[in-house]
């Protein structure tokens, strides 16, 4: 069985993170460079890390994932000379939690076809808020997965290795029979690897050319890695 992640994994904002997030502060008045946004993005990964170690749930509730999102806008806009105090950041809040501002990656569907005819059965482990299920419905995936086992709805957040065995669990499958696949290190690969699993990190940005490990930047590599 192959596990996936969602976010960056098989799904994207679109037009992208940079591009929105410019398109957004533009609306409000403020001239903002997609480049610009990609430098003040990494405060988003240290986000993720930050809240990680805190040991903060941010997806397990609507009121939870607002604040997070909220208060990292808030710093992307303090570090690109933006005021986050004349509403910009809820406007960026509603911006990317409207599921139409996001779509598949390419790749998807073909390797998701193709692991099924291959006789892989597919579930999905992610960090996300409730509403995953229903842009999954959007993007016409959905019934692609026989488990689906979002934070927002479960109450679990990955790193968290219990949102790994209640997927386990669910499936009906032991960790040595699976795999996951997931674009984050911290997240997506130590974790499951930990139980046993076998990890595949998803590197389309290349961030992580020095990952010891299955590696791939395109899905349509997921299935000679699988076989490595």
């Amino acid at each position: 069985m192959v596990f996936f992640d969602v976010g960056e994994t098989l799904v994207h904002p679109s037009p992208s993170f940079p591009e929105l997030f410019a398109h957004v502060a533009g609306r409000g008045g403020y001239r903002v460079l997609p480049d610009d946004v990609i430098q003040a993005s990494r405060m988003v990964t240290e986000g993720f890390s930050q809240a990680s170690r805190d040991g903060a749930r941010w997806t397990t509730s609507p009121e939870r994932s607002r604040a997070f999102w909220i208060s990292v806008y808030a710093q992307m806009l303090d570090s690109l000379g933006l005021p986050s105090d004349d509403g910009l950041k809820d406007t960026l809040y509603e911006a990317f939690t409207d599921r139409a501002n996001y779509t598949l990656f390419d790749d998807v569907r073909p390797v998701l076809d193709r692991l099924a005819s291959e006789g892989y059965a597919l579930g999905l482990i992610s960090n996300f808020e409730a509403w995953l299920d229903d842009l999954l419905v959007d993007l016409g995936i959905r019934e692609a997965f026989a488990v689906r086992v979002i934070s927002g709805i479960e109450g679990v957040e990955k790193p968290d290795p219990r949102i790994y065995r209640l997927a386990l669990e669910r499936a009906g499958v032991e960790a040595g029979d699976t795999a996951y696949v997931g674009d984050n290190p911290e997240f997506d690969v130590d974790p499951p690897a930990a139980l046993g699993m076998f990890p595949v990190l998803i590197d389309r940005r290349r961030r992580h050319t020095d990952h010891v490990g299955a590696r791939i930047t395109d899905m349509a590599d997921l299935s000679e890695a699988l076989r490595g």
